[in-house]
């Protein structure tokens, strides 16, 4: 004699049983909506916390920056100084040194614009933006 275990039904099971669909659905719903709303504030609160250390970076960036710019700065006028104590003079040296700042100033220029022109925005997203429209449009062709 042979007899076959059959386990309790599950809550699941139970409430399949005994709730009607639109319940059920509902309840899909509701579930639905509430994991939507907690993923959308994680996202957030990631952001949040992201953007505050990609802005503190970008401070000591900026701050690296400024050094940099005094470094560059009493470098040079040191290099003034040792030329315009030769025979050249302090105004031919302040032209030399004038002369030698131009040269990165203008290959950086060069190289931003070129960076610049060749900017094209979110070409993807403006071509799925023109197609919204039509999704929506009714189509006028008979059925």
């Amino acid at each position: 004699m042979s007899s076959q275990y059959t386990p309790p039904p599950t809550e699941a099971e139970r409430r399949a049983e005994t709730e009607s669909l639109g319940t059920l659905m509902s309840k899909v719903t509701t579930d639905l909506s509430t994991l939507i709303r907690q993923e959308i504030a994680l996202a957030k609160a990631e952001l949040t916390i992201s953007a505050k250390k990609a802005g503190k970076g970008a401070g000591m960036f900026g701050g690296a920056g400024v050094a940099g710019h005094f470094v560059l700065l009493f470098l040079s006028i040191a290099l003034w100084a040792a030329l315009g104590g030769t025979a050249i003079g302090y105004a031919w040296a302040g032209v030399i040194l004038a002369i030698l700042w131009a040269i990165p100033a203008v290959i950086l220029a060069v190289v931003g614009k070129k960076n610049i022109d060749e900017i094209e925005g979110a070409p993807q997203t403006a071509e799925t933006l023109k197609q919204v429209p039509e999704a929506v449009t009714p189509s006028k062709e008979p059925r």
